[in-house]
């Protein structure tokens, strides 16, 4: 049996199969090395009966999550994963990894994520070319959810937001200046908060305030971090993958259109090609 994960900061999509054929499948939360430290992380794994029920079986655990991007943070998952499947193989990678084999396979192409954070790189068709994007959630992650929700806040608590609009998001959320500081400035996992409000965002897509909105974060996430690499790598396609990328296709080809770009393929949620690709090399 082998276990296949794809992590963003909120959520994590896991994948048990046998021969190609999935025994198991859930959602848990997010595991992120930049958040999460080894102590949290087993102590998570050992309350999902999911995986308690199947850890013995599992020969290969193939995990990909943000945050994983240097060998230090993908070490403290892999000692908590190794731990736990104590009779399995354990690789972990970095999700911009999961986006290239999903959409690429072993095959060269630009891919970029857009969810709860996003980012971009070159896949030479075996590994992801290193580059100075993945900034964060504060520095970075132009037209990820959190980057959305950041402006959206914003824009509520200096009373921009058109008055309909602005009616619906109160009815929805029921937040305050106060609480709305304290979760952002005070509480733990602030990026988390930010991504929240992203299914609010793709339920009212076709509000005009929400269209500018988003318009004007695909565009500077495609300024930033695309078209420089369509400028070094002119013949590669160009996927990609996210929740965000793929509740709001529409806008994101675009602003892809804007600038002068063609997208291949989007795709939401690449743990189904992970498992392909993973099931037929097992």
């Amino acid at each position: 049996m082998i276990a296949v994960v794809y992590s963003g900061s909120r959520h994590a999509d896991w994948k048990l199969a046998e021969k190609g054929k999935i025994v198991s499948e859930f959602k848990t939360t997010g595991i992120n090395p930049f958040f999460n430290d080894e102590n949290h992380i087993r102590q998570f794994l050992n309350k999902n009966a999911q995986l308690i029920n199947n850890a013995e079986k599992i020969k290969w655990v193939y995990f990909f999550g943000a945050g994983a991007s240097s060998e230090e943070r993908q070490s403290i998952v892999t000692n908590a994963l190794t731990e736990f499947f104590r009779y399995s193989k354990v690789v972990v990678e970095h999700d911009l990894k999961a986006a290239a084999l999903a959409t690429c396979g072993d095959t060269p192409g630009i891919i970029g994520i857009m969810g709860s954070g996003s980012n971009a790189a070159y896949f030479d068709g075996k590994k992801v070319i290193e580059n100075n994007f993945g900034l964060g959630y504060i520095l970075g992650d132009e037209g990820s959810a959190n980057w959305l929700g950041r402006n959206l806040l914003k824009s509520f608590m200096s009373g921009l937001l058109p008055a309909e609009f602005g009616e619906k998001f109160k009815k929805k959320f029921d937040l305050d200046r106060t609480q709305i500081l304290d979760k952002v400035y005070r509480q733990t996992q602030p990026a988390l908060f930010l991504s929240s409000f992203s299914d609010f965002l793709i339920e009212n897509r076709t509000d005009e305030f929400v269209k500018k909105l988003v318009l004007k974060g695909f565009d500077l996430y495609f300024k930033t971090y695309i078209v420089p690499l369509r400028k070094q790598y002119p013949d590669a396609p160009l996927h990609m993958v996210g929740t965000v990328a793929a509740g709001f296709q529409e806008l994101l080809k675009e602003a892809a259109k804007n600038n002068g770009l063609t997208i291949s393929s989007i795709i939401k949620e690449p743990i189904y090609n992970l498992l392909k690709y993973y099931s037929n090399k097992n």
